[in-house]
Protein backbone atom coordinates (compact mmCIF):
# COMPACT_ATOMS: atom_id res chain seq x y z
CA UNK A 1 0.00 0.00 0.00
CA UNK A 2 2.78 2.34 0.30
CA UNK A 3 4.55 4.55 -2.27
CA UNK A 4 8.38 3.98 -3.21
CA UNK A 5 9.79 5.29 -0.60
CA UNK A 6 7.60 2.96 2.10
CA UNK A 7 5.91 5.84 3.60
CA UNK A 8 2.07 4.96 3.65
CA UNK A 9 1.30 8.40 4.73
CA UNK A 10 4.37 10.73 4.08
CA UNK A 11 6.27 10.24 7.64
CA UNK A 12 9.68 9.66 5.99
CA UNK A 13 9.29 13.10 3.25
CA UNK A 14 7.80 14.99 6.75
CA UNK A 15 9.94 18.03 8.29
CA UNK A 16 9.17 16.33 11.49
CA UNK A 17 11.66 18.91 13.23
CA UNK A 18 9.69 21.62 11.56
CA UNK A 19 6.49 20.39 12.27
CA UNK A 20 7.37 20.28 16.33
CA UNK A 21 8.69 23.52 16.68
CA UNK A 22 5.40 24.65 14.89
CA UNK A 23 3.29 22.69 17.40
CA UNK A 24 5.63 23.85 20.42
CA UNK A 25 6.44 19.92 21.48
CA UNK A 26 9.72 19.25 22.64
CA UNK A 27 9.54 16.14 24.11
CA UNK A 28 10.30 12.53 23.25
CA UNK A 29 9.81 10.86 19.41
CA UNK A 30 8.69 7.77 20.85
CA UNK A 31 5.92 5.83 20.23
CA UNK A 32 3.83 5.93 23.95
CA UNK A 33 0.82 6.81 25.34
CA UNK A 34 2.48 9.90 26.57
CA UNK A 35 4.04 11.08 23.74
CA UNK A 36 0.76 10.94 22.02
CA UNK A 37 -1.26 12.48 24.55
CA UNK A 38 1.06 15.27 24.39
CA UNK A 39 1.28 15.77 20.28
CA UNK A 40 -2.12 15.77 19.72
CA UNK A 41 -2.65 18.37 22.87
CA UNK A 42 0.42 20.29 20.74
CA UNK A 43 -1.04 20.29 17.73
CA UNK A 44 -5.09 21.40 18.97
CA UNK A 45 -3.50 24.58 20.81
CA UNK A 46 -1.18 25.36 17.78
CA UNK A 47 -3.30 25.03 14.85
CA UNK A 48 -7.01 25.62 14.18
CA UNK A 49 -9.85 23.99 12.05
CA UNK A 50 -10.16 26.78 9.11
CA UNK A 51 -11.51 26.59 5.93
CA UNK A 52 -9.90 30.38 4.46
CA UNK A 53 -8.68 28.19 1.10
CA UNK A 54 -12.35 27.20 0.19
CA UNK A 55 -13.42 30.85 1.00
CA UNK A 56 -11.04 32.78 -1.00
CA UNK A 57 -11.96 30.32 -4.00
CA UNK A 58 -8.81 28.10 -4.22
CA UNK A 59 -8.21 24.40 -4.22
CA UNK A 60 -7.70 22.15 -1.08
CA UNK A 61 -4.59 20.70 -1.65
CA UNK A 62 -3.44 17.76 -0.01
CA UNK A 63 -0.13 16.26 -0.88
CA UNK A 64 2.17 16.19 2.09
CA UNK A 65 4.58 19.36 0.25
CA UNK A 66 1.55 21.67 0.25
CA UNK A 67 0.44 20.67 3.56
CA UNK A 68 3.76 21.61 5.16
CA UNK A 69 4.21 24.54 2.99
CA UNK A 70 1.02 26.22 4.09
CA UNK A 71 0.44 24.50 8.14
CA UNK A 72 4.25 24.57 9.05
CA UNK A 73 5.60 27.29 7.33
CA UNK A 74 3.13 29.72 6.77
CA UNK A 75 1.59 28.94 10.07
CA UNK A 76 -2.21 28.34 9.24
CA UNK A 77 -5.00 25.97 10.29
CA UNK A 78 -6.79 23.30 8.27
CA UNK A 79 -9.67 21.27 7.68
CA UNK A 80 -9.95 18.00 8.79
CA UNK A 81 -8.38 16.27 6.00
CA UNK A 82 -5.84 18.35 5.76
CA UNK A 83 -4.88 18.45 9.73
CA UNK A 84 -5.29 14.53 10.05
CA UNK A 85 -3.48 14.23 6.94
CA UNK A 86 -0.25 15.96 8.98
CA UNK A 87 -0.47 14.44 11.71
CA UNK A 88 -0.78 11.32 10.19
CA UNK A 89 2.65 11.67 8.58
CA UNK A 90 3.88 13.04 12.12
CA UNK A 91 2.60 10.00 14.40
CA UNK A 92 4.37 7.60 11.39
CA UNK A 93 7.47 9.54 11.55
CA UNK A 94 8.07 8.99 15.05
CA UNK A 95 6.88 5.32 14.61
CA UNK A 96 3.09 4.81 15.37
CA UNK A 97 0.74 1.67 14.20
CA UNK A 98 -2.28 3.24 13.16
CA UNK A 99 -5.03 2.94 11.17
CA UNK A 100 -7.51 5.89 9.96
CA UNK A 101 -10.98 5.52 9.79
CA UNK A 102 -13.92 7.84 8.32
CA UNK A 103 -17.36 8.89 10.81
CA UNK A 104 -20.52 10.15 9.65
CA UNK A 105 -21.00 13.84 11.73
CA UNK A 106 -24.13 13.78 13.64
CA UNK A 107 -24.05 17.09 15.85
CA UNK A 108 -26.99 15.86 17.70
CA UNK A 109 -28.91 14.93 14.51
CA UNK A 110 -29.56 11.03 13.39
CA UNK A 111 -29.79 11.45 10.34
CA UNK A 112 -27.36 9.15 8.39
CA UNK A 113 -24.81 11.74 6.65
CA UNK A 114 -21.99 10.94 4.46
CA UNK A 115 -18.77 9.85 5.94
CA UNK A 116 -16.39 13.04 5.81
CA UNK A 117 -14.89 13.31 9.32
CA UNK A 118 -11.60 11.23 9.70
CA UNK A 119 -9.65 10.36 12.53
CA UNK A 120 -6.92 8.06 13.67
CA UNK A 121 -6.88 5.21 15.72
CA UNK A 122 -3.49 3.91 17.23
CA UNK A 123 -2.09 0.53 18.82
CA UNK A 124 -0.01 0.67 21.69
CA UNK A 125 0.51 -2.52 24.22
CA UNK A 126 -2.63 -4.06 23.29
CA UNK A 127 -4.97 -0.95 23.51
CA UNK A 128 -6.68 1.21 20.61
CA UNK A 129 -6.83 4.97 21.21
CA UNK A 130 -9.06 7.37 19.43
CA UNK A 131 -6.65 10.71 18.54
CA UNK A 132 -8.33 13.36 16.72
CA UNK A 133 -7.42 16.41 15.79
CA UNK A 134 -9.64 17.95 12.85
CA UNK A 135 -12.75 18.00 14.44
CA UNK A 136 -12.82 21.61 15.54
CA UNK A 137 -14.60 23.42 18.12
CA UNK A 138 -16.56 19.79 19.52
CA UNK A 139 -13.10 17.79 19.60
CA UNK A 140 -11.09 15.87 21.96
CA UNK A 141 -8.12 17.53 23.57
CA UNK A 142 -6.47 14.23 24.28
CA UNK A 143 -6.63 10.28 22.97
CA UNK A 144 -9.98 8.84 23.98
CA UNK A 145 -9.28 4.62 24.59
CA UNK A 146 -11.58 3.26 22.12
CA UNK A 147 -14.18 1.19 23.83
CA UNK A 148 -17.65 1.01 24.31
CA UNK A 149 -18.70 2.74 27.75
CA UNK A 150 -15.30 4.65 28.22
CA UNK A 151 -16.05 8.20 29.66
CA UNK A 152 -13.01 10.59 30.50
CA UNK A 153 -12.78 14.40 31.61
CA UNK A 154 -10.69 16.39 29.26
CA UNK A 155 -9.93 19.95 30.40
CA UNK A 156 -13.60 21.05 32.00
CA UNK A 157 -15.36 18.85 29.01
CA UNK A 158 -16.81 15.00 29.32
CA UNK A 159 -16.60 12.74 26.45
CA UNK A 160 -18.06 8.96 25.97
CA UNK A 161 -18.62 6.47 23.74
CA UNK A 162 -21.41 4.27 23.21
CA UNK A 163 -22.70 1.81 20.87
CA UNK A 164 -25.35 3.30 18.42
CA UNK A 165 -27.83 1.70 16.80
CA UNK A 166 -27.60 -0.69 14.01
CA UNK A 167 -28.32 1.27 10.70
CA UNK A 168 -29.50 -2.29 9.27
CA UNK A 169 -31.37 -5.45 10.31
CA UNK A 170 -28.34 -7.92 11.50
CA UNK A 171 -25.14 -5.86 11.76
CA UNK A 172 -23.55 -3.97 14.82
CA UNK A 173 -24.43 -0.53 15.69
CA UNK A 174 -21.12 1.87 15.42
CA UNK A 175 -19.40 3.13 18.62
CA UNK A 176 -20.61 7.32 18.85
CA UNK A 177 -18.32 9.91 20.28
CA UNK A 178 -20.38 11.99 22.46
CA UNK A 179 -20.02 15.32 24.66
CA UNK A 180 -21.81 15.70 27.96
CA UNK A 181 -23.64 19.09 28.10
CA UNK A 182 -25.79 21.11 30.72
CA UNK A 183 -28.86 19.13 29.25
CA UNK A 184 -27.71 15.42 28.42
CA UNK A 185 -25.38 13.27 26.10
CA UNK A 186 -24.93 15.51 22.78
CA UNK A 187 -23.72 13.31 19.71
CA UNK A 188 -20.68 14.07 17.88
CA UNK A 189 -20.28 11.83 15.02
CA UNK A 190 -20.77 7.56 14.32
CA UNK A 191 -18.04 6.05 14.06
CA UNK A 192 -16.68 3.99 10.74
CA UNK A 193 -14.37 0.93 11.11
CA UNK A 194 -13.11 0.63 7.81
CA UNK A 195 -9.27 1.08 6.95
CA UNK A 196 -9.33 4.79 4.83
CA UNK A 197 -6.39 5.94 3.00
CA UNK A 198 -4.88 9.09 1.35
CA UNK A 199 -6.56 8.85 -1.56
CA UNK A 200 -9.62 8.15 0.44
CA UNK A 201 -8.83 11.72 1.74
CA UNK A 202 -8.95 13.02 -1.56
CA UNK A 203 -12.36 12.15 -2.38
CA UNK A 204 -13.92 13.43 0.88
CA UNK A 205 -12.26 16.81 0.40
CA UNK A 206 -13.17 17.53 -3.00
CA UNK A 207 -17.13 16.94 -1.76
CA UNK A 208 -16.44 18.82 1.16
CA UNK A 209 -14.89 21.99 -0.44
CA UNK A 210 -17.17 21.98 -3.70
CA UNK A 211 -20.10 20.34 -3.30
CA UNK A 212 -22.99 22.65 -3.72
CA UNK A 213 -24.71 20.80 -0.27
CA UNK A 214 -21.71 20.83 1.53
CA UNK A 215 -22.27 22.83 4.71
CA UNK A 216 -18.37 24.09 4.37
CA UNK A 217 -17.81 25.36 1.14
CA UNK A 218 -19.80 28.98 0.66
CA UNK A 219 -18.81 30.28 4.35
CA UNK A 220 -16.30 31.25 6.77
CA UNK A 221 -15.93 28.60 9.40
CA UNK A 222 -12.47 28.80 12.14
CA UNK A 223 -12.48 26.72 15.09
CA UNK A 224 -10.36 26.24 18.28
CA UNK A 225 -10.91 24.52 20.95
CA UNK A 226 -9.01 24.80 24.61
CA UNK A 227 -9.51 23.19 28.29
CA UNK A 228 -11.43 26.05 28.88
CA UNK A 229 -13.49 27.59 26.17
CA UNK A 230 -14.66 26.59 22.51
CA UNK A 231 -14.21 29.69 19.73
CA UNK A 232 -15.95 29.49 16.71
CA UNK A 233 -15.73 32.23 13.91
CA UNK A 234 -18.72 31.81 11.17
CA UNK A 235 -18.85 34.44 9.07
CA UNK A 236 -18.79 37.43 10.96
CA UNK A 237 -20.18 35.90 14.05
CA UNK A 238 -17.53 35.43 17.14
CA UNK A 239 -18.82 32.69 19.24
CA UNK A 240 -17.51 31.80 22.62
CA UNK A 241 -19.01 29.02 24.58
CA UNK A 242 -18.01 28.52 28.07
CA UNK A 243 -17.35 25.00 30.35
CA UNK A 244 -20.91 25.74 32.15
CA UNK A 245 -22.23 26.15 27.76
CA UNK A 246 -23.10 29.62 28.05
CA UNK A 247 -22.28 31.04 24.88
CA UNK A 248 -21.36 34.96 23.87
CA UNK A 249 -22.18 35.68 20.53
CA UNK A 250 -21.20 38.86 18.43
CA UNK A 251 -20.51 40.50 14.99
CA UNK A 252 -16.93 41.57 14.19
CA UNK A 253 -16.72 44.10 11.22
CA UNK A 254 -15.03 43.09 8.15
CA UNK A 255 -11.95 44.86 8.75
CA UNK A 256 -11.33 43.31 11.91
CA UNK A 257 -11.05 39.95 10.98
CA UNK A 258 -7.60 39.35 9.75
CA UNK A 259 -6.37 40.93 13.69
CA UNK A 260 -9.09 38.13 14.62
CA UNK A 261 -7.63 35.40 13.13
CA UNK A 262 -4.17 35.91 14.47
CA UNK A 263 -5.08 37.03 17.92
CA UNK A 264 -7.47 34.53 18.88
CA UNK A 265 -6.75 31.50 16.63
CA UNK A 266 -3.04 32.00 16.19
CA UNK A 267 -3.98 32.25 12.17
CA UNK A 268 -1.46 34.35 9.81
CA UNK A 269 -2.75 35.46 6.39
CA UNK A 270 -0.56 37.13 3.97
CA UNK A 271 -1.58 40.88 3.29
CA UNK A 272 -2.66 39.76 -0.02
CA UNK A 273 -5.17 37.24 1.64
CA UNK A 274 -5.85 39.68 3.95
CA UNK A 275 -7.18 42.14 1.98
CA UNK A 276 -9.59 39.56 -0.07
CA UNK A 277 -10.98 38.14 3.27
CA UNK A 278 -12.11 42.00 4.08
CA UNK A 279 -13.36 42.42 0.88
CA UNK A 280 -15.49 39.55 0.76
CA UNK A 281 -17.17 40.84 3.74
CA UNK A 282 -17.38 44.30 3.81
Amino acid sequence: MAGPSGSLWGGEQLDLAAYLARVGYEGERVPTPEVLSALQAAHIASMSWENLEVVLGRTVRLDLESLQEKMVRRRRGGTCSEQTLLYAAALEAIGFTFTATQSRVRLGVDKIRPATHASLRVELDGEVWLTDVGFGAEGLLAPLRLREGEVARQGSWTYGLVRGEAPTPGTAGPLVLRQLRADGWFDLYAMGTEPRFPVDFTMTNHFTSTHPRSPLNDKLLVQKTAPERRLTLYNTDLITVLPDFTVDKHQVTAEELPGLLVREFGVELSAEDADALVARYR
